[in-house]
Protein backbone atom coordinates (compact mmCIF):
# COMPACT_ATOMS: atom_id res chain seq x y z
CA UNK A 1 0.00 0.00 0.00
CA UNK A 2 1.41 3.29 -0.98
CA UNK A 3 1.61 6.21 1.77
CA UNK A 4 -0.70 8.09 -0.49
CA UNK A 5 -3.75 5.42 -0.41
CA UNK A 6 -2.80 4.81 3.29
CA UNK A 7 -3.25 8.74 3.80
CA UNK A 8 -6.46 8.64 2.37
CA UNK A 9 -7.72 5.75 4.12
CA UNK A 10 -6.83 7.75 7.14
CA UNK A 11 -8.66 10.44 5.99
CA UNK A 12 -11.79 8.78 5.14
CA UNK A 13 -11.52 6.80 8.66
CA UNK A 14 -11.42 10.07 10.57
CA UNK A 15 -14.61 11.56 7.89
CA UNK A 16 -16.46 8.80 9.07
CA UNK A 17 -16.14 8.64 13.11
CA UNK A 18 -17.26 12.54 12.38
CA UNK A 19 -20.76 11.62 10.54
CA UNK A 20 -21.58 8.65 12.43
CA UNK A 21 -20.94 10.44 15.68
CA UNK A 22 -22.83 13.56 14.37
CA UNK A 23 -19.71 15.90 15.19
CA UNK A 24 -20.45 18.27 12.50
CA UNK A 25 -20.33 21.15 15.54
CA UNK A 26 -17.03 20.06 17.27
CA UNK A 27 -15.50 20.06 13.42
CA UNK A 28 -17.12 23.86 12.54
CA UNK A 29 -16.47 25.15 16.08
CA UNK A 30 -13.00 23.92 16.08
CA UNK A 31 -12.28 25.50 12.14
CA UNK A 32 -13.86 28.84 13.28
CA UNK A 33 -11.29 28.86 16.16
CA UNK A 34 -8.47 28.39 14.06
CA UNK A 35 -9.33 30.88 11.73
CA UNK A 36 -9.59 33.20 14.40
CA UNK A 37 -6.27 32.29 15.90
CA UNK A 38 -4.85 32.63 12.17
CA UNK A 39 -6.07 36.16 12.38
CA UNK A 40 -4.85 36.89 15.47
CA UNK A 41 -1.36 35.21 14.34
CA UNK A 42 -1.35 37.35 11.44
CA UNK A 43 -1.85 40.62 13.49
CA UNK A 44 1.24 39.85 15.91
CA UNK A 45 3.21 39.54 13.24
CA UNK A 46 2.28 42.51 11.41
CA UNK A 47 2.38 44.56 14.97
CA UNK A 48 6.35 43.00 15.46
CA UNK A 49 7.33 44.18 12.02
CA UNK A 50 5.58 47.48 12.65
CA UNK A 51 7.13 48.09 16.11
CA UNK A 52 10.75 47.01 15.25
CA UNK A 53 11.15 49.00 11.98
CA UNK A 54 8.18 51.09 10.59
CA UNK A 55 7.13 53.14 13.58
CA UNK A 56 10.88 55.16 14.07
CA UNK A 57 10.44 55.97 10.35
CA UNK A 58 6.64 56.93 10.29
CA UNK A 59 7.72 59.38 13.28
CA UNK A 60 9.71 61.22 11.25
CA UNK A 61 7.18 61.80 8.75
CA UNK A 62 4.58 64.81 8.26
CA UNK A 63 1.63 64.37 10.50
CA UNK A 64 -0.97 64.40 7.72
CA UNK A 65 1.37 61.46 6.05
CA UNK A 66 1.35 59.43 9.04
CA UNK A 67 -2.63 60.05 9.40
CA UNK A 68 -2.92 58.82 6.17
CA UNK A 69 -0.91 56.02 6.15
CA UNK A 70 -2.59 54.25 9.30
CA UNK A 71 -5.89 55.37 8.49
CA UNK A 72 -5.15 53.20 5.26
CA UNK A 73 -3.71 50.74 7.05
CA UNK A 74 -6.66 50.66 10.02
CA UNK A 75 -9.41 50.44 6.97
CA UNK A 76 -7.32 47.56 5.39
CA UNK A 77 -7.29 45.44 8.69
CA UNK A 78 -11.33 46.18 8.87
CA UNK A 79 -11.94 45.34 5.37
CA UNK A 80 -9.71 41.58 5.79
CA UNK A 81 -11.18 40.94 8.87
CA UNK A 82 -14.53 41.16 7.22
CA UNK A 83 -13.66 39.01 4.34
CA UNK A 84 -11.84 36.37 6.58
CA UNK A 85 -14.95 36.38 8.84
CA UNK A 86 -17.74 37.19 6.59
CA UNK A 87 -17.64 34.78 3.51
CA UNK A 88 -17.88 37.53 1.60
CA UNK A 89 -20.38 37.11 -2.27
CA UNK A 90 -21.25 39.45 -5.03
CA UNK A 91 -21.44 43.21 -4.36
CA UNK A 92 -19.74 42.41 -0.90
CA UNK A 93 -16.97 41.14 -2.26
CA UNK A 94 -16.74 43.77 -4.88
CA UNK A 95 -16.55 46.49 -2.58
CA UNK A 96 -14.32 44.51 -0.44
CA UNK A 97 -11.51 43.90 -3.07
CA UNK A 98 -12.29 48.01 -4.00
CA UNK A 99 -11.78 49.17 -0.70
CA UNK A 100 -8.81 46.79 0.07
CA UNK A 101 -7.29 48.30 -3.47
CA UNK A 102 -7.68 51.60 -2.71
CA UNK A 103 -6.11 51.53 0.81
CA UNK A 104 -3.18 49.80 -0.52
CA UNK A 105 -2.77 52.64 -3.45
CA UNK A 106 -3.06 55.08 -0.45
CA UNK A 107 -0.73 53.64 1.69
CA UNK A 108 1.72 52.85 -1.09
CA UNK A 109 1.26 56.91 -2.55
CA UNK A 110 2.12 58.23 0.90
CA UNK A 111 5.19 55.94 1.15
CA UNK A 112 6.70 56.57 -1.99
CA UNK A 113 5.74 60.04 -1.63
CA UNK A 114 7.73 60.59 1.89
CA UNK A 115 10.67 58.39 0.20
CA UNK A 116 10.91 60.70 -2.98
CA UNK A 117 10.83 63.29 -1.32
CA UNK A 118 13.71 63.19 1.37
Amino acid sequence: MTPFVRNLLILAAVAAVIVLLNLETAVVTAGLLLRVAFIIAIAVVAYFYWRDFGRREIATWPQRAAYVFYAAAALLIVDIGWWMLGGLAGRNLLAAILVAAACVYAGYRTWRDQHTLA
